[in-house]
């Protein structure tokens, strides 16, 4: 497992595939704007980053699209 304790991203698609399979963590805001999703950094998770890069995921269009919607809404709401 990676030594890190947390994963961050920015990356808006990223999160919301990662949510999918691993609970959000919470959200860094940054004053310029920009906003990270965090998460526990396991051994899923690793896999999780090698099968996305590798384009060698796939998911439900209606499930990914939903939970785009929860990120969102605790992205713009909190």
């Amino acid at each position: 497992m990676n030594n890190q304790k947390n994963y961050k991203t920015s990356d808006l698609c990223l999160a919301t595939v990662i949510s999918l399979s691993l609970p959000l963590q919470g959200l860094e805001r940054l004053g310029s704007g920009k906003a990270y999703f965090i998460f526990e950094h396991t051994d899923e998770l690793d896999g999780l980053l090698e099968r996305y890069w590798k384009r060698d995921l796939t998911t439900e269009p209606q499930m990914f699209f939903q939970q785009l919607k929860l990120i969102k809404s605790r992205l713009y709401n909190e």
